[in-house]
Order: C-alpha cells, then structure tokens, then sequence
C-alpha cells in the first residue's frame, strides 16, 4: 500500500512526523528504544539521540506462515525487559510461549527459553541474576537463570499475572493480575507471597514502580483506571484513579519539575500526566496517534518514549513541557516498549538489523458515529500487510458495556444492509471498550485515495453494528477533497 492512500486520524500522523527533523540530539551516546511488534513478529530498534529507526531485529515470521506445524520463529512478540548492565534484552512472546535472550551491542540472538502458556511480560533483578516471566496463561511466575538458559522454579500467585517489576532494592517484587482481582507482592528472598491486595477489577497489565521505592502504580485496561499501592510494609492500595478507556501502561517520571505518572489511554488516544502525592492530580492531557501502548522513561527521565499500536509508530515526549517533539515509524501492532541507557557498549548498534519491509506497509482508518445516531462512541483500525493478507485491528471506545458488536466490509455507506461481509464480532469491556482482529484481503477498506470515495465502485467500507441489529453505530469517514489538499 502506498503511503499516499492512507487515511490518518484528525491530529496527523504526517504532522507529527514532521518534528522528527527538528529534534535535537540530547540522549547519551549508545542508548537504545525497543518495542515489541506484535504483528510482524519483530524488535524495532530506535536511536534516541538522531530520533530514528535503526532497524528490526526479526524474531519470526508474519502469518500465515507462522501458523505452520513446523514453525519455529517467535510468534506474537509482545513483551520487554533488560538487565541491569544493559547488555540483554529479553523479548517474550506469547503465542510461542518463549522468552528470546538478544545481546543488545551485537542484535543477536543469544538463546530462547520456553515456558509455559502464554508468558505476558517479564524483567531482571536488580542483581542481574534472575530474569522472572509473568505467565499470564497460567497462575505463577517463572524464575530464569539467564546465564544457563533455564528455567529454575516457579512462583504461584493468583490466576493470570500480568507483569512483574523488582523494588530498586530488590527486596519485593510485585505481580498485578490480568484474570483475577489480586494483586501480589512477593518476598524475593524466601520466594514467597506475602501481600495478597484487591484490584478493582481483574485486568491488569502493567505497572511502574518509583524511584525510591514508596510507589507501585498498576493500570486496569478493562475499566479504565490506574491504582497506587505502597511498596513498603504494611502494603496497601493508596489510591484510585478514573483514566479512560482502554488504559494501557504508566511511567513514572522525577524531573525538574517534580513528580509525575504518565498514562497512556488508549480508548481516548491520549498520555495523561498527574503529578504523584498522596492525591494524585491530572496537570496534563497530551494527544497522540491511534491506540498509545508501552511507554517508558529515558535514563535521565528528560522524555518518555510511547508506541502507537495503531498507527505503526513511537513518539518521544519532553517531560519538562510535556510536548511531542518526534515521532518515528516502526514495525506492527506495537506492545511494550522500552528505553535501555547505554545499550551499546561499542560499535554504531546497528549489526544484524535488517528494513522493515513488507511491516511498514500499513493502513489508518477513523470511525466516527454514524448519522442519525447519538452515541459517542469512537473508533480507530490500522491494516498492516502481511503480505498476501493483511491483519486489520480495531480499537474502539464508547460502546455499551457488556454489548457485542460486529464489524463489517460494506460496498455502500448508503446501503449498508447489501453486499456486507462479517469480519469480526468483539464485546466491549465495563469500561465501555474494545479491541479486536481480523484477517483477510483487506488493503480495499482502506483505500481512501479519491476524494469523492462513494463514487468509485472499488472501494469499501467498515461499519460497526450490535451483533443483533443492523443500524450502524459507526462508519468510515470518508476523506474529503478538503482532506486530500492537506497532505504533505
């Protein structure tokens, strides 16, 4: 798909681009970003101090082929952490189960570890000696010794933890749930849980942990709020905050200006600053592209670093005024992200990256609430080649909690009952939002290159109805004359 035919949300991604040429050069020399590109099966590899894409280190391959019996690549890459040295990154992928061990001077593969279903994210010990795997499939975390490669024990905790980050000392870790209303906090000496908190609800996928130790935030996707727990005896949830739907990662931030928690809201498309106290206080509302995901701190906590699932792309964000000053393309559908300080002990970092190919062939579609209705609802798609097929994930917010809806290729915004092919039927969560894939020959939904789009017989379009009726409740926008003239 050519660039010229994407269809870009109201912000502009093409406009944020346009500061990446402007930014200067302030990260130290041999720091590294990484994101874990969910759909291409790739580790995108970002150079802060020039703001561009390096190169992706490939795990596996897209599908269909990595739906072979006899495939072995990493499949649904989508989780992150590094050794306190900086020297390794550990990638985890779900669908195969496996934790990848890179060297981050060199790009190569070091050694690959399985472990049980469904491994979601995982990090190092502080003292390096111990690399710990949520398994989210299952109920505990796997203890890996990196040097050897193997898996030395397991932990159990409550069904489905979602991730796990170490107190700067070392002396607790703790674990959120992603299937199940606890939240635990483990003794790293003795291996043992020993604080069983409740969440507000079961959907928990990430958490930061301060600086000095005294706070542990955690996001809840499924309702739309963060919680701040002590991390010092007696452990206990501090407090509760209402973010937005579709709430993905948090980063905590100290800089000249204080202290801050940046949440990315993925139903709202925004990164919400607060700053941290014993009442935490919203001070900031940043806009960025479709669907932001992982976020993470640069070393001298200047920026952030978050990756847009749904635009294909990172944007690097001040932190002393809270302003996008990069944004640069990477691989597909990306997860976790994170920022290494000198990852490259030597060399320019750039051995054995290979393009991004086919993965930086996407698309971008905007949903908006079809006419004569009153919903708020709202939605974004992104359609990235796989080649062959392409993979379209739609991310969508305002919808009736608990309602199941379906998506739709129609021939005409008019008539949208004829000629309509089901693509995919997804529930919205309690917060109102959702997410949800679809496979197939769909590079069609996307073509918004003519101006007067009802009018061309090859294009189609995506509507949103509950799954039990036909009325629409969203629809593609379709680009105007107005809208071509403000390409770049």
């Amino acid at each position: 798909m050519k660039p010229s035919k994407l269809l870009l949300p109201a912000l502009g991604l093409a406009f944020l681009l346009s500061t990446a040429a402007t930014t200067e050069a302030q990260s130290s020399k041999g720091d590294r970003v990484y994101t874990a590109d969910q759909t291409s099966n790739t580790v995108s590899v970002i150079d802060p101090a020039t703001q561009t894409l390096l190169g992706v280190i490939r795990l596996g391959d897209p599908v269909p082929g990595a739906l072979s019996p006899l495939y072995k690549g990493a499949l649904l890459v989508h989780g992150l952490g590094f050794s306190p040295d900086r020297r390794v990154l550990a990638v985890i992928s779900i669908g195969s189960n496996s934790v990848t061990l890179i060297d981050t001077t060199t790009n190569r593969i070091k050694g690959t570890v399985y472990v049980g279903r469904s491994p979601h994210e995982g990090f190092f010990t502080p003292n390096g000696r111990e690399l710990w795997v949520a398994v989210r499939g299952e109920d505990y975390v796997s203890v890996i010794d990196p040097a050897k490669m193997k898996e030395l024990r397991r932990i159990k905790t409550a069904n489905g933890p979602g991730m796990v980050l170490f107190r700067p000392d070392g002396r607790y870790a703790f674990v959120p749930s992603s299937f199940t209303p606890e939240f635990d906090v483990i003794d790293t000496a003795t291996y043992r849980v020993i604080a069983r908190l409740p969440q507000f609800s079961p959907f928990s996928p990430n958490l930061a942990v301060s600086k000095d130790g005294k706070e542990v935030w955690f996001t809840l996707k499924d309702t739309g709020k963060v919680q701040v727990v002590s991390g010092e005896p007696p452990f206990r949830i501090l407090t509760t905050i209402d973010t937005g739907p579709i709430t993905n990662h948090v980063a905590l931030v100290d800089n000249a200006n204080g202290k801050f928690a940046y949440v990315t809201v993925g139903g709202l498309n925004q990164i919400k600053v607060y700053r941290r106290g014993a009442e935490p206080r919203l001070i900031a509302t940043i806009p960025t592209g479709d669907l932001p995901h992982g976020i993470w701190r640069s070393g001298d906590d200047k920026r952030v670093y978050v990756g847009l699932e749904n635009s294909d792309a990172v944007l690097a964000i001040d932190t002393i005024t809270t302003r996008v000053i990069a944004t640069i393309p990477i691989g597909q559908t990306p997860q976790a992200l994170v920022y290494v300080p000198g990852a490259v002990a030597s060399g320019d970092g750039t051995a054995n990256l290979v393009p991004l190919g086919i993965a930086g062939q996407a698309g971008h579609v905007e949903l908006l609430p079809a006419a004569g209705t009153s919903t708020g609802a709202r939605a974004t798609i992104s359609v990235n080649s796989l080649g062959l097929i392409d993979l379209l994930q739609i991310a969508a917010a305002g919808l009736e909690p608990g309602q199941e809806y379906a998506l739709y290729l129609v021939d005409s915004l008019e008539k949208p009952r004829e000629n309509r092919i089901a693509l995919t039927k997804f529930t919205a969560n309690p917060s109102g939002a959702a997410i949800a894939q679809a496979i197939g020959p769909l590079k069609s939904a996307v073509d918004g290159s003519s101006p007067a789009a009802e009018n061309n017989p090859r294009q189609r379009y995506l509507i949103v109805t509950p799954s039990n009726g036909d009325r629409a409740v969203l629809q593609q926008r379709i680009q105007t004359a107005e809208d071509m003239s403000h390409r770049p």
